[in-house]
């Protein structure tokens, strides 16, 4: 067990601040105000890290204790640092699983990953791979800002904390890319095609499983449903409460749809709560969503639940509300699987009348069952994929052989600048010698002429 000196609530309090900020204030804040609360607020993660950090790489007794116990592999994600650093203490492979980072800087210019920006959305920024003149120029703009953030602003100061604690100069990104394999918790049924490299497995769903019976009581209510059938409403596990207004609101729609729905909320009971919806802290997610009378999915578009209802073939109405979430929905429009709603200007129509499009459209549903095949007809299962290349690393001792050359190659020499600056400058001389050719060729002639005519 690590002693560090943080407590529980110190750790809490930074996880009700982040998500009261991006529940509430993110979206309705002008946005350099919103820039300035969220870059505090990931410093503050930043402290709460750092502190975790040093109360293992400076724990020499810790460090002998680990090192004794000849761990095979590191199994961490790279949202935050310090896995990687580590892993380099201990002298052991480094695996990776992450679903993106901001602005997919760790896997691009970290990982080697290729992400043209052209076709290429940058993770944060709603868009999809068809992209339209100005949103490209936002795409390029989201992959600029969210460099600069990464590693100038957040992250920046930890290059000189590797070096020290490694005893060499390091940068933090230098670190990250030594990772033998980076398992990507998506795939191709919700992930749009772009080019990948070999040490790079897409292992979305994993998760997943075929659906267990319900519990006596739930399978009751959902029987009881008839032919009109159930909707499975989850705002995720950091949702745990909403305002009254809000939550009359939502309960009012509930109210008039002709399914029966459950509801995932431990909040205060909504006083417009209807007798067709029941509410209850916890819910069999992926039963449920498995269930054959099941409809829609109402979501905020957690990448777990998204993938559980790709998994079961269900149309979801996605409410996004921060993080990864507004990403997520909008892949699964683009699928042509979701309507997204707004959850700041939601309206009790606009949740019927979404429910109802998912539903009663039968485009959703094809489109829903269409990622479902896709994610079913794979040669491996995403979890026996996750845990090969897991065991692969443990058997051979990493994965060199499966990382790119472009980790040995500077910023210019990948995009071979310094190859088109040789190649401008020959193309410049060859040019220069020409004109100079020319101009003594045409003088030449204008002599001679010259003396013919005297």
């Amino acid at each position: 067990m690590v002693e560090v000196p943080i407590s529980k609530s110190e750790m809490a309090a930074a996880m009700d601040e982040g998500f009261y900020f991006w529940f509430y204030e993110e979206r309705r804040l002008p946005f350099w105000e919103s820039l300035y609360k969220m870059i505090d607020l990931l410093r503050k993660f930043e402290n709460i890290t750092r502190t975790i950090c040093d109360g293992v790489v400076k724990n020499k007794m810790l460090l002998e204790r680990l090192r004794a116990s000849a761990f095979d592999v590191l199994l961490a994600d790279p949202l935050m640092p310090s896995g990687e650093l580590f892993a380099e203490k201990l002298g052991i492979p480094l695996i990776y699983t992450i679903r993106f980072s901001m602005g997919n800087t760790v896997e691009r210019l970290c990982g080697g990953l290729p992400a043209p920006p052209s076709y290429v959305p940058a993770s944060l920024s709603s868009l999809t791979d068809k992209m339209t003149y100005t949103q490209r120029i936002k795409n390029m703009l989201s992959y600029a800002l969210q460099d600069l953030v990464y590693h100038y602003i957040l992250w920046g100061h930890w290059n000189q904390y590797y070096s020290d604690i490694l005893g060499r100069p390091t940068t933090l990104c230098e670190t990250m890319g030594k990772a033998e394999i980076w398992l990507i918790r998506t795939y191709w049924d919700f992930e749009f095609p772009r080019p990948f490299l070999p040490n790079f497995e897409f292992v979305g769903g994993l998760h997943c499983q075929p659906a267990k019976p319900l519990p006596k009581e739930i399978e009751e209510f959902v029987q009881s449903s008839g032919e009109h059938g159930i909707v499975v409403f989850s705002l995720g596990s950091m949702v745990y409460n909403l305002t009254d207004e809000r939550s009359n609101v939502i309960a009012k729609a509930l109210s008039q749809l002709p399914q029966n729905v459950l509801w995932r909320y431990k909040g205060k009971k909504p006083e417009t709560l209807g007798s067709n919806t029941r509410i209850y802290d916890w819910i069999p997610q992926n039963d449920l969503l498995g269930h054959p009378l099941t409809k829609a999915f109402i979501t905020h578009g957690g990448t777990n639940g998204i993938y559980e209802a790709i998994y079961h073939g269900i149309p979801i109405v996605g409410i996004p509300m921060f993080a990864d979430q507004h990403d997520n929905v909008a892949h699964m429009r683009a699928k042509g699987a979701a309507v997204e709603l707004d959850f700041s200007t939601l309206t009790t129509q606009d949740l019927v009348d979404a429910v109802n499009t998912v539903i009663n459209n039968s485009t959703y549903k094809e489109s829903a069952l269409k990622l479902s095949k896709i994610h079913h007809d794979q040669p491996i299962k995403p979890l026996d994929r996750a845990v090969f290349w897991i065991e692969f690393v443990m058997r051979h001792k990493g994965a060199k052989h499966l990382r790119p050359a472009a980790h040995h190659l500077t910023w210019y020499q990948y995009h071979c600048l310094d190859v088109l600056a040789f190649l401008f400058t020959c193309a410049a001389i060859a040019g220069f010698i020409l004109v100079k050719c020319c101009v003594f060729c045409c003088r030449k002639c204008s002599r001679v002429s010259k003396k013919k005519k005297e």
